[in-house]
């Protein structure tokens, strides 16, 4: 009986060492992402697509532009599905009003916001 609880205490144990690697991984790296910003004055009227991948932080993006200034971006794929969309809300809102992408990344959600930016980036390089 004690050894089976000892091999159920590890495997908890190993699973849950194993999540905390997993969820951890690419921090670091993916929080000193630089960005470079952009420059719409170089940007015709459209709709430009743009995506970023680096580990779990994927996405796509359609960023749309009237008159050299961004009016509207839209998530066209997320790794994360609809759960951080208050992220990407955020993010979105503070491009729209600096209309540039080096803009402060939202507190506990660096790596997602880096990730946004840089898809935003990718659409209008």
């Amino acid at each position: 009986m004690k050894r089976k609880t000892l091999i159920i205490i590890c495997a908890i144990v190993v699973l849950f060492a194993g999540m905390v690697i997993a969820v951890t991984n690419g921090l670091g790296k993916g929080a000193k992402v630089a960005l470079i910003g952009v420059d719409l004055t170089k940007i015709p009227d459209g709709s430009y697509s743009g995506s970023y991948e680096f580990k779990r932080w994927s996405n796509s993006v359609i960023v749309q532009v009237k008159d050299n200034r961004i009016t509207g971006i839209d998530i066209e794929k997320d790794v994360f599905g609809s759960g951080i969309t208050h992220c990407a809300d955020e993010v979105f809102n503070r491009v729209l009003t600096a209309q540039d992408t080096r803009v402060d990344a939202v507190s506990g959600a660096t790596v997602t916001s880096k990730a946004y930016l840089k898809a935003i980036e990718d659409a209008l390089k």
